[in-house]
């Protein structure tokens, strides 16, 4: 049967069911929110004269949980508009509810009577048919379904989001044997599409399969850390952004989750792993124990193995945890000669590869966590996945790992550490021995377009299922590539369609990226029919080379520095008026040129978390690359629709003036980043895919080459004046520097067309030699040489 999400119950109002009610209100579906009616009066609502009858008391808890994460940081909806689609009400008046409902999900307290309960009063009104699922991050879900129905046990599955559950991309499924298999489909393909999730089908074993291999590296590390003894400034760095894994590595991630909520999945792993071989590694060690004891949680108490205070003359400061005292001190700095070797190798595999072989106790520790966790994961197999790459999968979407384990092994080089880990004491699964033997050589490979893995019962290589939706340039780039320097490549997507790639640092756009634009689209309009701007990387772009910029304005170059600027004002117009369509495809941060890469481009398909804005304000600059044009231009349609007040250009001054930068792709339409007509999608893995496609939609509708426009409205010295007026205004009482009023004025005379007496009609054109004008004045004004240095070596723009 065709079935369709259009309300969502969610059945619990704590962290994490409010947190997965907002996002799918992000998506657009109705959702009923419910949870407990309070048992007592609060001193506020006794002032009040109210009773534990009145409305507002009754639903008191699941408003305020719904109040409280959507205030929190980061935010759980990509817009707070969009709270108007949940409604609120508790278990005794509103329960009934659910028959109106879809799909009814549980995030009650953990604890299986009290979920068997609620199941049992869900049943009395849950519609015949509809989806029943429980979150849960450990109980076994068969034990939910005691005294259940056969139309309960059959629509009923395990759906374990991760917190939280709008940025964590990782959702499990777990079904049960009574499970139809139609169901546990419809859930994998849902998440996928619509939620914007790695969907990844679990086994009803303990901890399913992220937390599992999850909280057993986390042991690990601990075990590896004290037999060699590192402290945990030096761990956080060794298990962190250099090897793939996020900032917050293993002692901040603690902090942030919880050292109890570390500790309950730990201790149920001990408690239920009599089957486990590494069992006892999930035993707690005596300083987690001790630190259980004093409540030192984490960021929930204030403390953990960080401890942010205050100096005496007021900074913060972050203060470590001895683990040998139990007492708190300065951060240490951490010196390895390994990670001085390995600072230079940009490409991820090529830096494990060669931290695998690094000789200090940094390399020591790197090799025996990874060698425990290529061991532990062979021995998952079949018990917590029947395939391999779901582990991946689990860990990349649900840890924010940039490599699973088994792509891991893969950048070591499988045969060859095969040898390491036995000498080490951690000899893999036999399976390992069975697929070398059989001349296989990598857990994954590239073949005919398609990432294929190498499936253990057949010992042959499958294509990944799925995956022949997605575009995945990392296998393209083995036979793909139709050209490349050293700042980007252009890869055949094949029906006709180019993407050009960047893989600069941050994917900060330079010389060699301009030239890469210029060259798709001679390439495309050659021989192609459309141009993707995409990538796999963190970020889309972090914006224009700043080093370049100031090294050209400190030596006063300013004749190379015009040149540049007006190369890439040109490239963005080349690509504006080019004879095929371009389609960008943002996502992360979209800062500066980023952002004006896509204002320029015809269609924009931005992830739903993408940071997009023109945030050159903060360095002492004005978009010069084509931005404040393009904003320009975009509010001249609102004075043909009578705005004579100039609203839209004083919000778009505001937005530029601020470095607004959208919290998600849905807040870019509401800053003018984006327009009518350009996408958004969910899930990352399908973004390449669906601008693809948007292109050659395109193209086969017949895209004809725009004409530069010569028409745009602006305002002249009646709508400078008034800006003019507000900086000053704004500097007299101290809310912006002596520096910002001069930026500010810039930023007006360029979007007022400058001193023209009268509202007027002027061309592109003329808005870019404005505006790179007002670039080049500003930099060479000290106060922005000193903000751009302040960026470059601190990473924080400087107030001057």
């Amino acid at each position: 049967m065709k079935r369709i999400i259009k309300k969502v119950a969610v059945l619990g109002s704590g962290i994490m069911g409010a947190r997965i009610a907002c996002h799918f209100a992000n998506i657009g579906v109705q959702v009923l929110l419910l949870d407990m009616v309070p048992r007592e009066l609060l001193p506020e609502e006794q002032a009040k004269g109210l009773t534990l009858e009145n409305k507002q008391v009754r639903n008191r808890i699941v408003n305020t949980a719904l109040q409280t994460a959507i205030a929190s940081n980061p935010a759980p909806l990509y817009k707070k508009t969009e709270a108007r689609l949940i409604q609120t009400g508790n278990f005794e008046d509103d329960l009934p509810r659910i028959a109106e409902c879809d799909w009814t999900i549980e995030v009650v307290v953990e604890n299986l009577k009290i979920k068997q309960s609620v199941f049992e009063r869900v049943e009395q009104y849950r519609k015949p048919g509809t989806l029943i699922t429980s979150n849960t991050s450990g109980i076994p879900i068969h034990l939910m379904l005691d005294g259940r129905s056969e139309d309960f046990r059959k629509h009923f599955c395990g759906t374990h989001f991760f917190n939280p559950p709008r940025y964590l991309k990782l959702l499990e499924i777990i079904p049960t044997p009574e499970t139809d298999p139609e169901i546990t489909q419809f859930l994998l393909n849902y998440g996928d599409l619509y939620l914007g999730k790695t969907t990844v089908l679990a086994k009803d074993t303990p901890a399913f399969i992220a937390n599992r291999v999850g909280i057993y590296g986390i042991m690990q590390v601990l075990h590896v850390m004290e037999k060699l003894g590192l402290n945990v400034d030096e761990v956080d760095r060794l298990t962190g952004p250099v090897v793939g894994r996020p900032k917050s590595a293993t002692f901040r991630t603690s902090d942030v989750v919880g050292l109890d909520t570390l500790a309950k999945v730990a201790q149920g792993l001990y408690q239920t792993g009599e089957a486990d071989e590494k069992r006892d590694l999930f035993q707690l060690p005596g300083y987690i124990q001790q630190m259980l004891e004093k409540n030192w949680l984490g960021d929930k108490t204030r403390q953990g193995f960080y401890q942010k205070t205050k100096t005496a003359e007021g900074a913060t400061e972050i203060l470590t945890l001895d683990l040998k005292t139990m007492e708190y001190g300065p951060k240490q700095k951490v010196r390895f000669q390994s990670m001085e070797t390995l600072k230079p190798i940009d490409d991820l595999r090529k830096r494990l590869k060669a931290f695998s072989q690094a000789q200090d106790k940094a390399g020591e520790f790197f090799r025996e966590t990874s060698f425990g966790l290529f061991q532990y994961v062979t021995n998952r197999i079949p018990e917590i996945s029947d395939e391999l790459y779901r582990i991946d999968d689990a860990m990349r979407a649900g840890f924010g790992w940039e490599l699973g384990p088994f792509e891991t092994w893969d950048a070591f080089g499988v045969r060859e550490t095969v040898v390491a880990m036995e000498a080490a004491g951690y000899k893999p699964a036999q399976w390992i021995y069975e697929m070398l033997e059989a001349g296989h050589e990598t857990f994954y490979r590239s073949q005919n377009n398609q990432r294929q893995y190498y499936d253990i019962p057949t010992k042959e290589y499958k294509q990944i299922p799925g995956t022949e939706n997605f575009v995945l340039l990392d296998v393209l780039r083995g036979t793909n590539v139709v050209w490349k320097n050293a700042g980007c490549s252009i890869i055949d997507l094949g029906d006709g369609i180019l993407n050009v790639e960047f893989h600069s640092k941050m994917n900060a756009m330079g010389s060699e990226i301009i030239q890469g634009l210029n060259k798709g689209i001679d390439l495309a309009e050659q021989n192609f029919r459309g141009v993707v701007v995409g990538n796999e990387a963190a970020n889309f772009s972090a914006g224009a080379n700043l080093g370049l910029v100031f090294m050209y304005a400190l030596d006063q170059e300013y004749d190379e520095l015009n040149l540049m600027i007006r190369q890439f004002q040109n490239t963005m117009m080349r690509m504006r008026y080019s004879a095929v369509p371009v389609v960008a495809a943002p996502h992360g941060l979209t800062l500066g040129g980023g952002c004006e890469l896509c204002l320029h481009a015809d269609r924009v398909q931005a992830a739903a978390e993408t940071y997009i804005g023109l945030v050159e304000f903060g360095v002492g600059l004005i978009p010069g690359g084509g931005g404040t044009k393009e904003m320009t231009l975009r509010t001249s349609a609102a004075y043909e629709e009578g705005d004579t007040e100039y609203n839209a250009l004083r919000n778009v001054f505001m937005t530029i003036g601020t470095a607004k930068v959208s919290t998600s792709a849905a807040e870019a339409y509401d800053l003018g980043f984006m327009r009518h007509g350009d996408g958004i999608t969910l899930n990352t893995n399908r973004q390449l895919a669906e601008a693809k496609a948007e292109a050659i939609l395109l193209a086969e509708a017949g895209y004809t080459r725009p004409t530069p426009k010569t028409n745009i409205k602006v305002q002249g010295k009646g709508g400078l004046g008034m800006f003019i007026t507000g900086a000053h205004a704004m500097h007299a009482a101290g809310f912006i520097t002596e520096h910002d009023r001069k930026i500010s004025e810039k930023l007006a005379y360029v979007m007022c067309g400058g001193d023209l007496s009268m509202p007027s009609e002027v061309s592109e054109q003329y808005l870019l030699d404005l505006e790179r004008e007002a670039f080049l004045s500003l930099c060479g004004e000290r106060k922005t040489l000193e903000r751009i240095k302040s960026i470059l070596t601190t990473g924080k723009p400087l107030r001057n």
